[in-house]
């Protein structure tokens, strides 16, 4: 919580989820009575606000030689120090296992997992088909979920599948209060069941060969040492210290947050790590709420069991919303002015009235007149033709190998504009003033991340240059990195070049994906915005648009369907469909043809999760103010007609709808759609064919 005081050094979360449920509160949260968000540590505010660097990835395995963690879907990463809070997952024994195999039972691990598993449940219809829901499981956890179901569906038949011996007589009387059968552990289940069977550590722990208990929990010294040495440490559900004391609990990993973070700063500082004794009881406060009794909870010290009573819930309530409010208060600045912090990616592009300025002054009109996303270098006689384009910006996320992807595919898309497959690159890379083994794993990772989109293409990294910053860098190390690619592309002679000019009347506008990266990254600067949004835009903005392109080739390799394609980035769509606008009636012009205008469907443009309630609300990026000079196109004068019509839903006529409508338009992307405008057939058939094209408006003579 104060970034001043950590390390000067890269520092990583790795996490499979972006936010984690805090387990004093799941119980709380399956019951009904908490939301979603008021239960979840949000990780990547929480690390944005320290300074540290956050990647969304599962670990698979640990190379503890190679000083690497091995993850699902993604490059190895390197580290130096490693700290294992890797909680832990559901403890199955041979019966379990064998009932596991039916998609009608679910661990209680991973939380998040086995959530969504319930709610499906809430469904009435799905559940007339069995007799009850069953939680299985003699300990505490099993008896709080069986409350929280009972408290969630107040009707129906509930059984805990328990060894009765187990049970104290209380927690027994609470259950036939709360009309919850215990049934006998040998009996056949039939119906959905979850697994509260104790836990033990992640399997993959089993396998890096650290010392490891009957659990599979990394054994340690008192002072977080694992027995690979104080460059690994192990704490939380994960590990067990010496002598296994204290138990798995959660309240005993927040009591060792604490001395962790003081042995790991030691352990970077080749200092003495100290021992932690840890308290030997801890209160427990268990959840006993329900529909049918009074809100109640248990308090249990060591051997006692005490209650249930309502005043030991609303003590539950009030720790347990007490602690997670420290998590949530994670806006990294409080005054107006970080409204104004420069925004990151492609909104980190030069202004519009800017670049035309300097490109006058230097002659250079032409460039800006006749906009091109990729410019044509040479064709042969064979009919193949070469392509070249650069792009390119600073960090837009923590993670140095989904950036450089993202960046990557960002470049790709110029190419991909003109239909035209990436053949070769270049890169630039920037790195931060680092050591020269933290700048080597750095630069690995962007490399992976570059060849993990041309591999696919059947491209390379042919060359490119490093650099050092010289630029001073307070926050994250990892947003230091500046990465920009030259791309090259070919264009066999079966395939056709597509260009900004060729807007026809009667055309049909489509556009590949959804808008509003922008805003959703500007507010997630701030801390305004739930990962959960930032995580959708990632997953769609991370996937390549090559295989459009192939298809479209193809589809129209005898026609000439497709009459105009560009790409949306900086400017927004508005300004990208106004050069498509310009350089078309430039032509038209020319040749004495009809000028053209095109008709946007206001409700019709897809944007991503979030995006528009944010604009309501008034976040934008910082290039928006610029890219309004683009609202002219809306807009008719004495001149000049509108070139672009706003068309509102005909079931709405709210002015304030249609202006957050407008600030979409000129929300700038990172790695944004494609938008063709082609013939209607060939719309209807590639909306019909796929998931990927939306249609957004059509083209008409200006009149």
């Amino acid at each position: 919580m104060n970034p001043h005081l950590r390390p000067k050094c890269l520092i990583t979360l790795i996490n499979r989820d972006s936010s984690t449920i805090y387990s004093g509160m799941f119980p709380g949260l399956v019951s009904g009575l908490y939301q979603f968000d008021e239960v979840a540590i949000d990780l990547r505010k929480l690390a944005d606000r320290a300074g540290v660097s956050f990647i969304l990835g599962e670990i698979n395995s640990l190379d503890l030689y190679e000083k690497k963690l091995v993850l699902n879907n993604r490059p190895s990463i390197a580290f130096s120090l490693l700290s294992l809070d890797v909680g832990s997952e559901t403890n199955l024994d041979k019966c379990n296992s064998e009932i596991r195999n039916n998609n009608l039972v679910m661990p209680i691990k991973p939380f998040l997992k086995a959530y969504e598993w319930i709610k499906q449940f809430d469904d009435e219809s799905l559940m007339r088909s069995y007799e009850s829901f069953t939680v299985i499981g003699s300990g505490l956890a099993a008896f709080e979920i069986s409350f929280a179901l009972r408290n969630r569906w107040p009707s129906r038949k509930l059984r805990l599948q328990a060894f009765p011996k187990k049970l104290n007589k209380r927690l027994k009387k609470s259950l036939d209060l709360a009309n919850i059968h215990l049934i006998n552990p040998k009996e056949v289940l039939s119906g959905p069941a979850i697994i509260c069977t104790g836990s033990k550590a992640p399997h993959w722990l089993q396998r890096s060969g650290l010392k490891v208990n009957n659990f599979g929990r990394v054994q340690t010294s008192s002072a977080f040492v694992t027995s690979f040495g104080p460059n690994v440490l192990a704490a939380g559900d994960c590990a067990a210290l010496c002598n296994n004391h204290p138990p798995p609990s959660g309240v005993w990993a927040v009591k060792a947050a604490r001395p962790l973070a003081k042995n790991i700063e030691a352990s970077l500082r080749g200092s003495l790590m100290m021992p932690w004794q840890p308290q030997k009881l801890a209160l427990k406060l268990v959840g006993a709420q329900s529909t049918l009794t009074a809100a109640r909870a248990f308090l249990i010290w060591g051997p006692f069991l005490i209650g249930p009573h309502s005043c030991f819930w609303q003590l539950k309530k009030t720790i347990d919303i007490s602690f997670i409010r420290k998590f949530q208060k994670t806006s990294i600045m409080k005054d107006q002015a970080y409204n104004k912090l420069a925004c990151r990616g492609c909104a980190a592009k030069v202004a519009y009235q800017t670049l035309t300025a300097a490109l006058k002054e230097s002659e250079l009109s032409e460039l800006s007149d006749n906009p091109v996303d990729a410019a044509l270098i040479d064709s042969s006689q064979e009919g193949l033709s070469w392509l070249q384009s650069v792009d390119g910006f600073p960090a837009l996320i923590s993670d140095p190998w989904l950036n450089a992807r993202l960046t990557t595919l960002h470049s790709c898309s110029d190419l991909w504009a003109r239909g035209a497959s990436v053949s070769s690159a270049q890169a630039v890379i920037t790195l931060p003033a680092a050591d020269g083994s933290l700048q080597k794993e750095i630069l690995t990772q962007c490399l992976l991340g570059i060849q993990s989109v041309l591999g696919p293409q059947g491209a390379k990294l042919i060359g490119g240059h490093t650099f050092e910053s010289r630029s001073g860098l307070d926050e994250n190390i990892a947003m230091g990195i500046e990465l920009s690619l030259s791309m090259n592309g070919l264009l066999p002679k079966n395939r056709k070049l597509w260009g900004k000019c060729g807007l026809q009347p009667g055309d049909d506008i489509l556009i590949s994906r959804a808008i509003g990266s922008g805003v959703v990254f500007a507010a997630a600067m701030q801390g305004s915005l739930p990962s959960r949004y930032v995580d959708s835009a990632l997953l769609e903005l991370s996937q390549s648009q090559d295989c459009l392109v192939d298809s479209l080739q193809e589809k129209t390799s005898n026609s000439s369907g497709i009459h105009a394609c560009t790409d949306i980035t900086g400017f927004g769509l508005l300004g990208h469909l106004g050069e498509m606008i310009q350089v078309t009636n430039k032509r038209n012009s020319a040749q004495n043809l009809p000028l053209i205008k095109i008709n946007l469907f206001a409700s019709s443009i897809p944007s991503f999760q979030g995006a528009m309630s944010l604009l309501k609300s008034g976040y934008e990026s910082s290039l928006s103010p610029a890219n309004s000079h683009y609202l002219a196109l809306l807009n008719p004068n004495n001149q000049l007609p509108a070139c672009i019509n706003l068309v509102p839903d005909a079931s709405s006529s709210d002015v304030g709808d249609l202006n957050v409508v407008k600030k979409l338009l000129i929300d700038p992307q990172t790695c944004g759609p494609l938008v063709i405008s082609c013939q209607s057939d060939l719309a209807e058939e590639l909306m019909y064919e796929s998931n990927y094209w939306y249609r957004i408006g059509f083209v008409t003579s200006l009149i």
